[in-house]
């Protein structure tokens, strides 16, 4: 599988390239505007992402701009809902604000910081991304 990391803080950036790892590779940007301009670029190369782990706080273009940035992308691409890439909101944030606008957004699931293993596995599962 094919995973864009989104994270400004390069320890859980490491962390997470770390837990996704077994599962594929992992492209890593530091902040929202950069994940728009990755995954505009996988789409144009028509390689796309399996999973897109989004922090919400982030410089330049927070997550959930980017998330509908990059909704907005993959319907100007003609990919189906059903087709796009996953995307997992990684926060520190637990407010239900933030987690109704991420799902508003159409993100597919949200885990706060710190990122535990078993947490991320079970939501892989969910998402059908590993058997």
């Amino acid at each position: 599988m094919k995973f864009l990391i989104a994270e400004d803080d390069f320890t859980s950036s490491l962390l997470l390239q770390g837990l996704l790892k077994p599962y594929g590779t992992a492209d890593i940007v530091a902040n929202g505007k950069e994940a728009v301009e990755a995954v505009r670029a996988a789409l144009k190369a028509r390689k796309y992402y399996d999973l897109i782990c989004l922090d919400i706080m982030m410089p330049e273009m927070d997550g959930q701009t980017a998330l509908k940035e990059i909704r907005d992308l993959e319907v100007s691409a003609g990919i189906l809902i059903t087709d796009c890439a996953k995307v997992i909101m990684t926060t520190a944030l637990d407010d239900k604000g933030n987690v109704m606008t991420a799902f508003r957004e159409q993100c597919d699931a949200y885990l706060v910081k710190p990122i535990e293993k078993a947490k991320l596995v079970e939501n892989l599962k969910k998402l059908s991304l590993i058997p």
